[in-house]
This record gives structure tokens, sequence and C-alpha cells, in this order.
């Protein structure tokens, strides 16, 4: 007879997972798919229809094996689906790296009669030029689509929207609602009624959100019999990606200060705090704001889109070098570099996103600057794209700077360990700088492989079985794994000069 399973749904931009873990939180079977993003009427949109029914297949197929008795819902934190009374999307599901026309954003903050800087510091929101903050997103679908937008009744967030999608009922969670999605008033612990009004949300939104683990329901029973589930399936109310990642480390953790560094097609530093949520002067129009964790604290955070900014660049480097694998690290190689300072790779590959979102993407190789969208189109090739190791140990210093800008804004300090999670645990290369680049900074690596899905697989079992995450902390270990330090002369320098370039 299959034991007890526990199904996790991972939605994250690049891949969408579906996991299976045993009720002691160990994987025991998976599923990976990728989807591309579609062009319609030209607009970036993600084939919503598509991933739902490969998930629901892909449970369908895993349930002939386990005994799934809940499921937990993790997604990347920039979508909402908007629902006609009759539960039908009246918008696609747009893309959050669609760029909207350059005169939205302004028009956005008249309509909410708000500054960029009052909403930062009202809803501890960062703008970014692409639709990564949610009301946005509905200010662009209402602008883009009135007719369809006058129909929505409810506006759900993406995990929200799956688990509606299993139990016909409507919920949202706090990790969700306080992501860089303006809606999320962080003075009065409450949704931002004014945001809400002005892009055309009011009362469409559940009244209260509530903790990820709570559950949203149990299975309908056309969804029960038609994937060969119980009809006593526990589904979980749905919690943020980055939050889920968090969630196994303040498990472990407690009160040590620690700072996460989240690692996939966008990296997420977090550094949790029981302080009050404020931002200082330097801080205000960049890319700083606030979480909300699992247990409902606030998470000081910055992002960047590391990974999709390093597969960028490795797509260029097969078309000179074919498929292969990444150059073993070199120390001297990397000395080289750093000493003669005249060669960088400088973000950002989408526009307005980042710790340097005015930045142009471009490559700076002795002296002469090449930009990455001629680079694209083959009207130019740097020299340094000949030489594949060099290449990608100038890629590897481009992201550890700006991932050390991003762990000084969110206040790593000298004795605050740092831990590098998903992706770029496996970069030896980016690690050793950054280790380099914080010496006084412990820097771990863990054992944890699928940081996002154990999360979101500990509100699975914790809405099963009504009990709050933290009685979990001895079900699992995080073994960590020391980064040493190596010394390089000069990278003051070499950074001083990437910061002039940005």
């Amino acid at each position: 007879m299959a034991k007890d399973a526990l199904a996790v749904f991972d939605v994250g931009k690049t891949n969408k997972k579906v996991l299976i873990y045993d009720r002691t939180l160990n994987v025991v079977d998976r599923r990976y798919r990728h989807f591309d993003t579609l062009l319609q009427e030209g607009v970036e949109v993600e084939p919503l229809e598509a991933i739902q029914e490969w998930f629901l297949d892909t449970l369908g197929e895993l349930a002939r094996d386990h005994s799934i008795i809940s499921i937990g819902i993790t997604t990347h934190g920039a979508s909402m689906v908007f629902l006609d009374d009759q539960g039908i999307p009246v918008c696609p599901l747009v893309s959050y790296t669609h760029q909207p026309p350059q005169e939205l954003h302004q028009q956005f903050f008249d309509a909410l009669g708000a500054s960029r800087e009052e909403l930062q510091q009202r809803t501890a929101t960062v703008e970014l030029k692409p639709l990564i903050n949610p009301a946005k997103l509905a200010f662009f679908c209402r602008s883009r689509w009135p007719e369809e937008f006058a129909r929505v009744r409810h506006a759900l967030f993406l995990p929200q929207y799956f688990a509606w999608l299993l139990t016909g009922q409507h919920s949202s969670d706090y990790t969700y609602a306080g992501c860089h999605t303006y809606l999320w008033n962080f003075s009065s612990w409450s949704w931002d009624a004014q945001v809400l009004a002005g892009v055309g949300l009011e009362g469409a939104v559940p009244p209260e959100p509530r903790s990820p683990w709570c559950p949203a329901g149990t299975v309908l029973p056309q969804v029960a019999r038609s994937r060969g589930l119980s009809p006593e399936t526990t589904v979980a109310t749905g919690i943020h990606d980055s939050n889920a990642s968090l969630l196994p480390y303040l498990l472990r953790k407690g009160s040590e200060r620690f700072v996460l560094n989240s690692t996939g097609t966008w990296c997420v530093a977090m550094h949790p705090t029981t302080g009050p949520v404020t931002f200082r002067p330097d801080e205000v129009g960049k890319s700083v704001f606030y979480n909300i964790s699992a247990f409902g604290d606030p998470v000081k955070t910055t992002i960047l889109l590391g990974g999709l900014e390093f597969g960028t660049y490795r797509e260029i480097l097969e078309q000179f070098h074919g498929d292969h694998d990444l150059p073993p690290f070199n120390t001297a190689l990397y000395q080289r570099v750093i000493e003669g300072c005249h060669q960088f790779i400088i973000p950002g590959v989408v526009p307005g996103t980042g710790q340097f979102p005015d930045s142009r993407p471009r490559i700076i190789d002795e002296g002469r600057e090449y930009l990455l969208e001629d680079i694209r189109q083959g009207r130019v090739v740097p020299p340094i794209l000949q030489d594949l190791p060099r290449a990608y140990a100038v890629l590897n210093l481009s992201l550890a700077l700006q991932s050390k800008t991003a762990l000084e804004r969110v206040g790593l300090a000298p004795g605050v360990s740092l831990f590098t999670e998903g992706g770029f645990r496996n970069n030896r290369d980016y690690n050793a700088l950054l280790a380099a680049f914080f010496p006084d900074s412990p820097l771990f690596l863990t054992n944890i492989e699928e940081a996002t899905s154990l999360g979101a697989a500990i509100t699975a079992l914790a809405a099963r079985e009504g009990r709050d995450p933290r009685e979990y902390r001895d079900l699992f270990e995080i073994e960590e794994f020391s980064v040493p330090s190596v010394a390089f002369h000069g990278l003051g320098e070499y950074e001083r000069a990437f910061r002039d370039l940005v």
C-alpha cells in the first residue's frame, strides 16, 4: 500500500515542477516541465491553460504511485489572475518580463494620487519597469483590455489561483500580498484601499490574507475523480516562492541572524528582521523592499535577475563554443582579470531591474563598448567571447558584484552568516567571489537542493495536520558547508571601476 505523500506544485519563471515528499519531508518523486512565453496581441503572456493542465495531469499520474494527502503550492511573486463571476480569466496571464509602454508608469502613479517615493514607503514596494508589481499589472490589464477587465469579480495571486482551481475556494496569503505588490499597506498591516481603488480591484481581493499553511479547502469532487485523488486531500493556501525557500532556514536557525541569498532566475537576498519597516534615503528608488515571512514578520529584501543574466550570456557563448561544461575555478585567471581591470560585463538583461536599474547591458573590453543587443544580433563580437574561461570569469565577477550591492542593502554585516541557496549553489566561482567580498561574514552552502519546494511541502504538512510549521523543525537537518575566502589583490579597484560604469 502506498505511503502518505505530500505533493508540491512549484511554479518558477523558467521551470514548473511537481514534487512528491513523504511525511518526513524527503523527496521521493518529481516531474519538471518548461513552458515558453508566448506573444499575444503584442503582449508577452504565460500559457496558463497549458500549465494548469500539465499540473493536473501530472498530479493524476503521480497519484497512481503515491497516496497524496495534501498539496502545497508556491509560485513566483509577480502575477495575478483576474476572474469573472463564472471563474473564467478575463485577461491573459501577462508575463512579468513584459515591458509596458513607458508612459504607463507615470499614468499608474497619477491614478493612485501618490508618488513613487510615497508608495515605496507605504507599501514597502519598489518600482520595476517590467510588470513585476501586481498592482501595476492590474492597471496595465485594465488599460489594455478595458471591456474585459470591467468583468473582474475576483483577483487571485498565482498560488491562490491554483488553490482555487483545486478547491473552488477564493483565498489570499500575506507572503504574496506583501511581496512588491503595491497592494499591502505595511503601516496599517492591511490592504491599501487607495491602491485597490486606483487600479480597479476594490472588492475583488479576498478580504483577509491568512497564513500560507492555512487550508484553502479539500479538492473538488470532480478533481478527485478525474485525477485519482482522495476527496479528503487537503490544499494549503499557498506561499510566495522566496518566502517558501526562507521557511526551512527560519525553522532551523531560530533567532540567529542570517541572510539568505536565494538564487535562480531571480537572485533574492533576504534578511529576516523584527525591526520597523523603513528605508534609508539612499534606498528609496532602489530595488530594496520588504517581504512578509511565513510567520508574518518583515523580511528586508533585494532582487536582481542573476540567473537570467547568466543564462543569457551562456547562450551567447554557446554560439561560439557549442554546448560546453563550465570551466573549472581558476584563481590565477581571476587575479589576472581583476588586476587588468579592463574587461567588464555590465547589467542588466532586463532594463529597469536589479540593483542598477539605469544601467545599459553591455560588455566593456579593452576600453571599447559592445551593447548586448548588438552582440545578440551578431553585429559585433567582443574579443573576450572567444576566450571561454575568461568570459565566464568576467561574468561571475559581474554577478558577484551585483550580489554584493544587494547583500549590503539588506544589511549583511560582519559576523552575520550568509547562505547561498538555489541555482548558484553549484557555481563555485560565484561563491568564492562572494566569500572574498565578505571575509568577515561566514558563507555557507547547504544540502538543501529544493528549498522552495521544501518550504511548500512544510505548509502542506501543516495544513493537513493543523499544526504550526515550527513543530517540524526537527524533521529535517540543514547540513552546512563553509566556503573558504580567497584574497584577490586589487578587488576593490575592480569594484570601483565597475561601479563607475554602471
